[in-house]
């Protein structure tokens, strides 16, 4: 029996030894339409870095053929089953434009967007590709309104609208909370508020936001010469109005109306100057 197994292994091994002879007989030195064929049976037995390396040398052979259509699909689809998600949000997305009659186009538009999500990093960082990622999904949505992949390509859409918003509240915090050593980002900060809520209107960031917002105009006021504060604290006065008018009766209502007495007292005290 042992010697059946031995046996057994022995021939499995030679195979394998054999298969990758011919891989690299083919990949080095095969014609183009060998390593075309090559590539094919490695992508079908799923060594897709195999063959993305012939099938990225029998691509320039095959540009404005019948069978690039094809190549493409496949180098899109190994990019993908390696990992190499934004490359295959790339192929994907080059494969929908280059073939619009394709019976897989819509595949491929949601294979793009699909990608693009699974490379999309934290919020905290990069977010080029959650950027793609939220575009491709809005014109997957917007060009298939009855595919069957609808719901899914609507709950990546929101869950990557809402790393984005959170990271555009983290940004204006971090303005808000370095302006002690740079008063300037006391204004960034307002911006960056401003922009986040009207960029994401109904934000779960809203009263948060509101907040921090007047908080970063309060200071500015405190830290401001005589002769730009009193533009500065109307502007102030105005957000601590739109915090109480959205959020009557918010967490934050006593420390903001702390804030309004200090910023009336420095008014009056414009005043009397």
């Amino acid at each position: 029996m042992q010697k059946i197994k031995n046996l057994a292994y022995l021939v499995a091994m030679l195979l394998v030894l054999s298969s990758c002879g011919e891989y690299q007989k083919v990949l080095n030195k095969g014609s183009v339409e060998e390593q075309y064929k090559m590539a094919v049976k490695m992508y079908e037995a799923q060594k897709y870095s195999k063959a993305l390396r012939l099938f990225e040398k029998v691509t320039p052979s095959y540009r404005g053929k019948p069978q690039m259509e094809r190549i493409q699909y496949m180098v899109s689809q190994s990019n993908f089953n390696e990992k190499n998600y934004s490359l295959a949000g790339y192929y994907f997305n080059r494969f929908t434009g280059n073939y619009p009659k394709s019976s897989k186009r819509e595949e491929a538009a949601f294979l793009s967007a699909l990608s693009y999500y699974k490379a999309a990093p934290s919020f905290s960082l990069d977010p080029t590709d959650t950027e793609k990622a939220l575009a491709s999904f809005q014109k997957f949505i917007d060009r298939y309104p009855d595919s069957d992949k609808l719901g899914e390509a609507n709950k990546y859409y929101a869950e990557l609208r809402a790393k984005l918003e959170k990271k555009a509240f983290e940004i204006a915090k971090t303005y808000y909370k370095t302006a002690d050593y740079d008063t300037r980002n006391y204004r960034a900060a307002i911006v960056a508020f401003d922009n986040l809520l009207s960029d994401y209107l109904g934000t779960k960031y809203k009263e948060e936001a509101l907040y921090y917002r007047l908080k970063a105009a309060h200071d500015f006021v405190m830290k401001s010469t005589q002769r730009r504060k009193a533009e500065r604290i109307k502007a102030a006065i105005k957000a601590y109005d739109k915090l109480k008018r959205s959020f009557p009766e918010s967490k934050f209502m006593k420390h903001s109306n702390e804030m309004l007495a200090a910023l009336n007292k420095e008014q009056e005290q414009l005043v009397k100057s």
